[in-house]
């Protein structure tokens, strides 16, 4: 499985409470969505009650792949392609393994 986040560098900085207590935290660098895809697998017309994840599975496979589509699409929130006001739009699907 791979996600969105895979090819992201992590960094870790160190905090100091107000009682002086030091802790180390490690988080991912900031992720730059890549340029909406290039490379079409095919176009989809939202439809009442679509679910991203069933979308990504029917035309790709991988039901996890749905980030894949948020990017190809430039959305960071799923439910915003998906969603009752996107009815009747067209998401892009990306080729798999396919994100810039």
């Amino acid at each position: 499985m791979m996600s969105r986040y895979d090819d992201v560098p992590t960094t870790t900085f160190e905090t100091v409470s107000t009682d002086g207590a030091r802790r180390l935290v490690t988080h991912y660098r900031r992720r730059f969505p890549p340029e909406p895809a290039r490379t079409t697998l095919a176009q989809h017309t939202v439809v009442p009650d679509d679910r991203l994840d069933l979308v990504s599975f029917r035309l790709t496979g991988d039901p996890l792949g749905f980030w894949r589509l948020c990017d190809a699409n430039a959305a960071l929130d799923p439910d915003d392609l998906v969603g009752d006001e996107a009815v009747g739009t067209v998401i892009v699907v990306p080729l798999p393994g396919v994100t810039r």
